[in-house]
């Protein structure tokens, strides 16, 4: 077994790391690490892990990590993870926070499907934000043929917004209502533009219109694209996705329902006159965050990729 901390263990990306990780074959956790809860038992805080985590106490953000740990997950406030550097030092990360997301300090970016063999070759990935997760299933096949303007109009589930209520995020305010915000100015609009640039997209002009949804995890992506006359768009994503093990292709739509609480990510393809919509579904928390990460730290420490996380979604 190879031993992880959680920092940030008490927060809706740490709690499910901790649920990935209950029952994953090589990875165990050895330190959760919160503020809010140091002192309790897993069992305690999260109902839901009972049985799972044996002995498993929250400790405090000062408290010195057991030294078997070999990998540690941030799931800290934005802003925040460059403090703990020093602490990791030596050991590998991933940072699910947006800090690191440009390549800065040695990290890597994590989007598992584009980047594999670097991520494979590091000791810090930045896990991809939940939008940019989304979008960039959506449009990584096509990267060079893209032509134009890219929209895309992305809806989120409540979940997205944090563990910490917040004036007008939190579940109350969005039940039965749909509206956008961050419109064009979104944060995760540079990572999405800067890996597309990597993939061969330079000529790009992304716009990126995010909104709140009424139900709790999920991200459904709408994209809307330009590209190259005479472009088999269905055969790319085919050859593209063939050997991936978490994403599907669908035939008219992906559902979130299916996606739901899982690593996967549902994308489905129309086309017409040049014209290029690319649908893909994902959870927010998974793919989208605690599942993608523990991919990510499954290729950092050389274990199967897919190890914790091949777990179906359901129908309803």
């Amino acid at each position: 077994m190879i031993d992880v901390a959680i920092f940030g263990a008490s927060g809706y990306g740490g709690q499910e790391l901790l649920r990935y990780l209950a029952t994953h074959p090589r990875l165990r956790v050895a330190a959760a690490v919160s503020g809010r809860w140091a002192g309790r038992s897993v069992a305690d805080a999260l109902p839901h892990l009972e049985g799972f985590h044996e002995d498993l106490v929250f400790v405090a953000p000062d408290a010195p990590l057991p030294s078997s740990v070999q990998g540690v997950f941030v799931a800290v406030p934005h802003g925040t993870a460059r403090d703990l550097l020093p602490r990791v030092d030596g050991l590998k990360v991933v940072d699910l926070s947006m800090d690191f997301r440009l390549e800065t300090e040695g990290f890597v970016y994590g989007l598992t499907e584009t980047n594999r063999e670097r991520i494979r070759e590091a000791d810090r990935v930045a896990n991809p934000g939940c939008f940019a997760t989304g979008a960039l299933l959506a449009l990584a096949p096509l990267g060079g043929h893209l032509r134009g303007d890219v929209v895309l109009a992305q809806t989120t589930g409540s979940s997205g917004s944090g563990a910490h209520v917040k004036a007008g995020t939190h579940h109350p305010e969005r039940a039965q209502d749909q509206r956008a915000y961050k419109v064009l100015t979104h944060q995760h609009g540079p990572e999405i533009a800067a890996e597309l640039e990597r993939l061969g997209a330079a000529d790009v002009a992304l716009s990126m219109i995010p909104q709140s949804g009424s139900f709790a995890r999920g991200i459904f992506t709408v994209a809307h694209a330009r590209i190259d006359p005479g472009v088999d768009v269905a055969a790319f994503f085919r050859t593209r996705y063939a050997d991936e093990p978490f994403v599907r292709l669908r035939k008219d739509t992906p559902a979130l329902r299916h996606v739901a609480r899982t690593n996967y990510a549902d994308v489905a393809v129309h086309v017409q006159d040049g014209r290029c919509v690319i649908l893909s579904a994902i959870d927010n928390l998974g793919k989208g965050m605690a599942g993608q990460a523990i991919q990510n730290m499954n290729l950092l420490c050389d274990l199967k990729e897919t190890a914790g996380l091949l777990a179906p979604g359901a129908n309803a």
